[in-house]
């Protein structure tokens, strides 16, 4: 759907030890400060905020809105109508939040680390963003601290709006813009320095704020692994994600049965899938060696098959609420495992009916 240099801001931070130390408080007589040095201290408080990488761009319609639009039109978005609904937002990212001209965006790196399934368990795998607390819960907090630092830093006509992967926001699109990394022809936005494994999130402001280069180098080259190693073929070609036949999409918004011919291709994944971005050299490069990622709750990688076939509609949300998994419901997660405990099956040469 999306696709040199970064420019960063170059300074290293301290959190402090008290516990006020994170307190927006602006300069000294803040409405002097240049809009590069309000830059440098919006970045430098993302990092003490535990954030990995911020950039800044302004909110102009983005170049690939042709490609969008085809996109929309041909039916990729699935049963996503909320994509329909959204559109003309998204293309003019200017009107999301009347008056924002800027976008603050920050990423937080998550764990890329997977452990060897138990031996001999009938187990269906979780997709490593959504193996512990909902993301939009943990990073809503430094995020709001990031907007209220933000406004400390003009007058009182300034306004500052946060967004968790929520609203029309074009996340990727705009992090590219920003210089945070580029998209990649798997439609994952790829930082240099950290791969793919991490959550994007982001301010809409109107404070005046110097703006970053954007990401315009392709470091994809001619590789191809994710595309060829996605299992159900949903890349019809670079850049370009059929929503329809993305195991993401199946096992999280899409309701209903599967076709049986998709089904048997999604191996064990009962909530997302991780398959292309897995075989990225990027990821490959940087595995286990991300500065403080979010960690993950290990018990949430590889979940019974057996047991969620016939977990209870009171038993859901006592297990899965307040996680990612949540989004898929008591009717999806079953469905999803007993397509896992066939393919699972099958594998192993049980007979299946």
């Amino acid at each position: 759907m999306a696709d040199v240099h970064c420019i960063r801001a170059g300074v290293s931070c301290s959190t402090g030890k008290g516990r006020n130390s994170l307190r927006p408080v602006a300069p000294p007589n803040h409405a002097a400060v240049t809009p590069e040095r309000k830059a440098a201290l919006v970045k430098e408080r993302s990092l003490a905020l535990g954030f990995t990488t911020c950039g800044i761009t302004d909110l102009s319609p983005p170049p690939h809105a042709e490609e969008f639009s085809k996109w929309l039109a041909d039916g990729m978005a699935g049963s996503m109508a909320y994509m329909h609904r959204q559109a003309r937002r998204r293309l003019k990212p200017a009107g999301i939040v009347p008056g924002a001209t800027r976008a603050i965006v920050v990423a937080r790196s998550y764990s890329a680390l997977d452990r060897e399934p138990p031996p001999g368990a009938e187990v269906g795998r979780v997709a490593k963003y959504a193996r512990g607390a909902d993301y939009h819960d943990i990073l809503r907090e430094p995020l709001d601290k990031l907007a209220a630092y933000a406004r400390s830093l003009g007058g009182d006509d300034i306004i500052a709006r946060s967004f968790v992967d929520a609203g029309p926001v074009p996340e990727r699109e705009l992090a590219q813009r920003s210089g945070v990394g580029w998209i990649g022809k798997n439609t994952m936005l790829i930082d240099p320095r950290r791969g793919s494994y991490t959550f994007l999130a982001s301010v809409l402001t109107n404070l005046d704020v110097a703006i970053d280069q954007p990401f315009e180098a392709d470091r994809c080259g001619s590789c191809r692994r994710c595309l060829d190693a996605c299992p159900t073929g949903a890349f019809p070609r670079e850049r370009v994600l059929d929503s329809r036949l993305c195991i993401s999409y199946l096992t999280i918004e899409h309701r209903g049965e599967i076709d049986a011919g998709v089904a048997a291709q999604m191996d064990n994944w009962i909530f997302g899938c991780d398959v292309c971005q897995d075989v990225c050299p990027w990821n490959v490069k940087f595995a286990g060696n991300v500065e403080q990622p979010l960690e993950q709750d290990e018990s949430m990688e590889y979940l019974d098959l057996e047991r969620l076939t016939k977990i209870p509609d009171a038993g859901f949300p006592i297990e899965f609420g307040e996680t990612p998994l949540e989004r898929a419901g008591t009717p999806g997660l079953r469905r999803n495992a007993r397509i896992a405990l066939a393919n699972s099956r099958r594998a192993s040469g049980w007979p299946i009916q």
